[in-house]
């Protein structure tokens, strides 16, 4: 019998096994079987919770070889309900397979002292009545804040005032939409950014390339977790929030924030599988749906419904759910132009918004996004965004402007679907990394008139064999005439220099592909230097650049001048 504790992290906000903040454990096991494994566990959780006189819930999930236990506690001691998920676990363990090594009674003093050193009642009272007074409260480590945008407030966590000392008035909420999907969420957010733009509003949004108020970067990275959220909802100059939301940060902190007026999810497929126990795409869709958790009544959660999955699992929400197609006559569309309910849909190429009745938000051919009708993943993408912006009551004039603004240039969106033409060549950057998305760039191509295709493609070392081989296989397709396989040191995650590239070679080989056609290079630049010096006038150059992206702008940008 193996026992494995493989992570124990907080959960700030609503998350995949529950409503409440706390704390979830991930435990692999071999040689046991699940239902034994959860019922020493329990029984060892309820004995620590009974043993610092805490009343929790707490909540399960099964996955293969392993489970996930999940136990609600207040703020302020989140990280003393990770240490007591952890004492569960080696009390399983010892009850299981006996080694005599645990200590319980200093384990549990030592639990005591910890949460003693946590609690803090005013802290919590200052949340409560947060909540009652219908003002957001965003807590950390450092920092409590009350209000988001211009009428916000943020202090250090051991100088804040008491809640009875509050002026409530001098604290207000500005709207919040959140959006996730396996793909197009930075799109999705830089373009309801454009139309808020157009709205006359001060747009901040948060994604995994940046954190931006207005034309203002505040900084570049990773800012897709709820951190980049507490940041940019903090900043007197956001008006309303965009946050992209991706999976990493919702299994590992759970929702951002309790409440948004309005979410979207793009899609779910394929990626990042075997992390937290997230081992299926139905699992993904599960995840991306928990955003329902922070919708109510009043507000509406935007789905495409071309997504059979997310067709499937949403009924798990009793939200409001605005849909969105690229098919005029799915049923759910047409279920909700027959109630008189918000769906989006593209009708004889004009992009339709429908509830009282049907508004043209313009041909799709006219929005640059959609290169003249070409890409239609960004058409998928623009009818999410029509839905979430209406959801949040911008007006169609805006909607209409933002759209036939957003287009395909790096400052528009960088690192997707960016178009260059470089002496006839013509050249597209895009960030895709997993089969969906680069079947979409794919797709693109195919509509797009262009003698051959050269195509430079990379893989993270934290995929799986199999996640990295069916992307070689959207390449593959296409049919291109040149493979260039682009090594990415920073994302090996595990693996050696070359051990994927020389995979993928193999792959193609196998399936008939010369290896004349096969390039292997040390990085993306030096890919996307070989790239154009073998296309001819009138190919087609796909780059899809999964590091060094300002490096190889730079470059194209320098040819192109």
């Amino acid at each position: 019998m193996e026992l494995v504790l493989d992570e124990v992290r907080r959960l700030t906000g609503p998350n995949l096994l529950s409503d409440y903040p706390g704390a979830i454990i991930d435990v692999e096991f071999s040689g046991v079987d699940h239902n034994t494994v959860l019922a020493c566990f329990s029984e060892q959780l309820e004995h620590c919770l009974d043993s610092v006189n805490w009343e929790s819930r707490y909540y399960h999930r099964f996955y293969e070889n392993g489970l996930s236990i999940s136990i609600s506690a207040n703020m302020d001691v989140l990280y003393s309900a990770c240490d007591l998920l952890e004492l569960a676990w080696d009390c399983c363990k010892e009850a299981l397979v006996p080694s005599n090594t645990l200590n319980f009674d200093e384990r549990l003093d030592a639990l005591k002292r910890s949460i003693a050193e946590e609690q803090n009642e005013k802290l919590l009272e200052f949340i409560a009545a947060a909540k009652t007074e219908n003002i957001v409260c965003l807590s950390d480590d450092d920092e409590v804040s009350l209000g988001t945008g211009p009428k916000s407030h943020t202090w250090a966590i051991d100088s804040f005032p008491y809640a009875k000392d509050i002026n409530w008035q001098d604290y207000a909420n500005i709207p919040i939409a959140l959006i996730t999907g396996t793909n197009g969420k930075s799109t999705s957010v830089r373009l309801a950014a454009e139309i808020a733009k157009s709205a006359g509003y001060q747009a901040g949004v948060t994604s995994t390339d940046f954190i931006k108020v207005g034309d203002s970067i505040i900084d570049e990275g990773d800012y897709s977790g709820p951190g980049g959220a507490r940041m940019l909802l903090r900043d007197k100059r956001t008006e309303i929030a965009f946050l992209e939301v991706a999976r990493g940060g919702l299994l590992r902190r759970g929702i951002p924030v309790n409440k948004a007026n309005a979410a979207l999810v793009t899609n779910a497929a394929a990626d990042h599988l075997g992390q937290y126990g997230i081992n299926t795409v139905d699992d993904i869709a599960q995840v991306k749906l928990m955003l329902g958790k922070a919708i109510s009544d009043d507000c509406l959660l935007v789905l495409n419904a071309d997504d059979e999955r997310l067709a499937a699992y949403s009924s798990v929400y009793r939200v409001p759910i605005c849909w969105f197609s690229t098919n005029p006559n799915h049923p759910l569309i047409k279920n909700n132009r027959e109630l008189a309910l918000p769906c989006v849909y593209i009708e004889n190429s004009e992009l339709i918004y429908s509830e009282h009745s049907q508004h043209s938000m313009g041909n799709i051919k006219d929005f640059p996004m959609t290169v003249n009708g070409t890409a239609m993943h960004n058409a998928q993408n623009a009818l999410g965004v029509v839905g979430l912006c209406k959801a949040l009551n911008i007006d169609n004039h805006a909607i209409i402007d933002g759209l036939t603004r957003f287009g395909s240039r790096p400052q528009d969106n960088p690192g997707r679907g960016n178009i260059y033409n470089i002496n006839g060549v013509t050249v597209i950057v895009d960030f895709a990394h997993n089969a969906h998305s680069m079947q979409a760039i794919m797709d693109m191509a195919k509509n797009m008139s262009a003698g051959a295709v050269h195509v430079m493609f990379s893989h993270g070392g934290d995929r799986s064999d199999t996640e990295i081989l069916d992307v070689a296989d959207t390449v593959l397709a296409l049919q291109p005439a040149t493979y260039i396989l682009a090594e990415i040191e920073i994302y090996l995650r595990g693996r050696e220099m070359h051990e994927i590239s020389q995979l993928v070679k193999t792959h193609l080989i196998e399936k008939g592909q010369n290896s004349n056609n096969i390039e292997c290079v040390d990085d993306p630049l030096a890919g996307t230097k070989y790239a154009l010096q073998n296309a001819q006038k009138g190919d087609l150059v796909l780059l899809f650049v999964l590091s060094d992206r300002t490096k190889v702008e730079a470059y194209l940008h320098s040819l192109s001048a």
